[in-house]
C-alpha cells in the first residue's frame, strides 16, 4: 500500500461519562466505514483528563477496549485512543490500538504530567513501540510525551513512518503544541499526527484543539483549528521515502541509550 488515510477526531468530551462519549464518537465515526484506514481519538476520550482513577479506571480489556475492537471491525480500520485503565492494582493512561482483525495492542503513557498531578495517580509506561499498519510503520504516544524528543527519536528499533500523539493539551499552551508537532516531524523525517480535544473539561480548563497532520518538512497537511471536527488526510509513502533518500539526516544522528 502506498498511502494511508488517517482520520483526526477532534471533539469535546463529556466529563467522566464513558457511555456518553462512546455513543457520541460512534455516531460520528460509523459514516467513515470504508473511507479511512486509521482513526485517532483524543487522550482519555471516555472520561476527560480526570485524576479520579479509582472510580473511573476500567479493567484491562474492559468495556471501552471492547468497544474499540468492535468499532475497528465495523470501520475496517485501526482505531486508537487512551483510556484510564486499572491493571494489577495500578492505574495507567493506556493507549489502545485496535484493528479489524481483533488485534489489541497497548502503550502506557511514559511521561506523566506532574503539573496536573498525573504522576500521583498513574504509573508510567516504559518503552515506545512501532506497529506496521497497511504499509506504514506507526509509533503511538500520548500528550505530554510530545515534550520529550529523545524518547520519540526515530532510531534502530524504533523506525517509523508515522508518529502519532493523542492529547488533552490545554489552550494556554497551544503554541507549544503546534510547534512541537512540527519539530518532531522535521527532526525524525516522518509524518506526525496529533489529535487533541476541544472545549472546557470538568475543572474549567479550556482546550483549543489544533489537531493537525504534519509532513516530514514540517508543513501542515490538515489543521482542525479550534472547533469540533472529523478530518481525514491521506499520507503518501513515496514522497516520504524519496525525501529520506535525498536528505538522509538521520544517518548523522547521535547514538544514545534510554534508561528504563
Amino acid at each position: 500500500m502506498t498511502s494511508l488515510r488517517v482520520s483526526l477526531v477532534q471533539q469535546p468530551l463529556a466529563w467522566q461519562d464513558p457511555a456518553a462519549n462512546r455513543a457520541h464518537f460512534e455516531s460520528l465515526l460509523l459514516p467513515l466505514a470504508g473511507h479511512t484506514d486509521l482513526v485517532l481519538l483524543p487522550e482519555t476520550f471516555t472520561t476527560g483528563f480526570s485524576m479520579e482513577v479509582e472510580r473511573l479506571g476500567e479493567p484491562a480489556g474492559g468495556p471501552s477496549a471492547q468497544w474499540l475492537g468492535q468499532l475497528a471491525q465495523r470501520l475496517d480500520a485501526a482505531v486508537a485512543g487512551s483510556i484510564i485503565t486499572a491493571d494489577g492494582g495500578r492505574y495507567y493512561n493506556r493507549l489502545h490500538w485496535a484493528t479489524p482483525e481483533g488485534q489489541l495492542r497497548t502503550y502506557d503513557k511514559r511521561h506523566l504530567f506532574r503539573m496536573g498531578r498525573e504522576h500521583e495517580h498513574f504509573t508510567p509506561g516504559r518503552s515506545p513501540w512501532v506497529v506496521p499498519w497497511r504499509g506504514f510503520n506507526v509509533c503511538p504516544q500520548v500528550c505530554y510525551d510530545l515534550r520529550f524528543p529523545v524518547f520519540s527519536r526515530r532510531r534502530s528499533g524504533l523506525d517509523y513512518d508515522l508518529l502519532i500523539y493523542v492529547a488533552n493539551w490545554p489552550a494556554p499552551r497551544a503554541a507549544a503544541w503546534r510547534q512541537l508537532l512540527r519539530a518532531r516531524a522535521i527532526e525524525n523525517l516522518a509524518y506526525v499526527v496529533g489529535v487533541n480535544r476541544v472545549g472546557p473539561d470538568g475543572h474549567g480548563v479550556p482546550h483549543s484543539g489544533d489537531s493537525a497532520a504534519i509532513d516530514f518538512l514540517g508543513q501542515a497537511l490538515v489543521d482542525c483549528g479550534d472547533s469540533p471536527a472529523v478530518a481525514t488526510v491521506t499520507l503518501e509513502a513515496a514522497p516520504l521515502q524519496a525525501f529520506r533518500t535525498k536528505f538522509p539526516a538521520h544517518l548523522d544522528a547521535d547514538r544514545f541509550t534510554l534508561e528504563p
